[in-house]
């Protein structure tokens, strides 16, 4: 993997990336089949994540697909075995159809994951999403769990994100139903944090990415992210004292010191990058 002249990484076509203004764009860019996930969309991502989460010139991760997809669900196939409950699945390698990553790294990255949900958000494709820290939909994007409709359990840690985004009721309703909803009902669960127009999708997105990126503290945004996944699963005795013991850390970094003094001057954070992992 290397460079591109104009600052694009090359990848492997299944996966698309490049660098804007201090965001990583990563695009699932196998439209045909709209962006279902399979080895080269896996091996792509995971590509592309790293480099973003290793350049220090990135700062916000922004991930959407082309096409009338972001991912709809596991490659399964033919075609017509994207949206048909009666697809064979049984010559289906699992494990190398996943990948070697469970969904939930997103969670553990140091910066932060925007999802630009662009259409058919499906199975894996729906986890993969909201592992994500924020997702923002296209208007009329389809959504679906479908695991009970494939005759498959709920795969890939979806049931721990999805009732911690949703609440128990609703998330029990997708993940049984298997029913296709609309990013319009995503937003009203909770799952999507706007909704926008197809065509500003993606600006929407990158811009939120880019604010974050010009104004936020790389070092903030990679504890406050561990933190929220992390103090999820402990009491809350744990949590603070824990974060006091992070808050001392924190005012030993020179992060402290541009964040106040930039805001007196009213100008601009200059936050130095993160370090290596």
């Amino acid at each position: 993997m290397t460079a591109a002249d104009d600052g694009a990484l090359a990848t492997d076509t299944a996966v698309l990336y490049d660098v804007r203004d201090g965001v990583g764009v990563i695009t699932f860019n196998r439209p045909q089949r709209l962006n279902a996930w399979g080895p080269e969309i896996a091996a792509g991502f995971y590509a592309a994540i790293d480099h973003a989460e290793d350049d220090p010139a990135v700062r916000a991760i922004v991930v959407t697909g082309s096409g009338r997809g972001f991912c709809a669900g596991a490659d399964l196939g033919p075609a017509t075995s994207l949206e048909d409950p009666d697809a064979d699945t049984s010559d289906t390698d699992v494990a190398q159809l996943v990948g070697d990553r469970p969904a939930h790294f997103l969670t553990e990255l140091r910066k932060p994951v925007i999802a630009a949900i662009n259409g058919y958000c499906v199975g894996i494709g729906l986890t993969h999403a909201l592992m994500c820290d924020i997702r923002f939909a296209s208007a009329g994007a389809k959504f679906a769990t479908a695991f009970s409709r494939r005759g498959l359990i709920a795969e890939h840690g979806i049931t721990w994100i999805l009732p911690r985004l949703t609440g128990w009721g609703a998330a029990m309703d997708l993940l049984l139903s298997g029913r296709t909803f609309l990013a319009e009902e995503a937003r009203e669960l909770g799952l999507v944090n706007d909704v926008v127009a197809p065509e500003l999708l993606l600006t929407r997105a990158v811009d939120y990415a880019r604010d974050i990126a010009a104004n936020c503290s790389p070092a903030s945004l990679a504890v406050i992210k561990s933190q929220a996944y992390r103090d999820a699963l402990d009491d809350v005795a744990t949590v603070t004292a824990r974060a006091e013991t992070l808050m001392y850390e924190s005012l030993a970094r020179p992060d402290v010191i541009e964040g106040v003094t930039s805001f007196l001057a009213k100008r601009p954070p200059d936050f130095p990058p993160l370090g290596e992992r």
